[in-house]
């Protein structure tokens, strides 16, 4: 079973245990955008794995931090990244208690900087050779 391509998000693909959380958190922070920051450390397995951190003081409403979860999970799903250990944690807040959990304007700004992210981790392409 290989990671490009692949469109599930078995349980193999997840982050769960607390070391693999933990390993990943001790380096740098790979990119940063507006609302996360992104965490990769290489992995020996055939594909990519994630794990989403979404703080109930950043996103009060469960709804919200489910969204974030579920756009996070759908754009790693579609995304063909390189054998990295991905950790997508919010870092501002996205809304608060008053007004609604969610909007297609907050989807689709959360969907963007994730995208970003995402793009920042596929393998490049070379280079075609100049000619003389």
């Amino acid at each position: 079973m290989t990671g490009e391509g692949s469109h599930d998000f078995a349980r193999v693909r997840r982050i769960v245990k607390t070391d693999e959380f933990s390993s990943v958190f001790r380096l740098r922070p790979t990119q940063k955008s507006a609302h996360f920051v992104l965490y990769t450390r290489p992995n020996t397995l055939p594909h990519a794995r994630l794990g989403v951190v979404a703080a109930k003081r950043f996103a009060p409403r469960a709804v919200t931090r489910n969204t974030i979860k579920r756009v996070t999970r759908e754009l790693f799903r579609t995304s063909a990244l390189l054998p990295v250990d991905c950790i997508v944690r919010l870092s501002r807040p996205v809304n608060g208690k008053d007004g609604p959990a969610t909007t297609r304007a907050l989807k689709r700004e959360l969907r963007a900087e994730l995208t970003r992210l995402f793009a920042s981790q596929r393998p490049r392409r070379p280079s075609p050779p100049v000619a003389p």
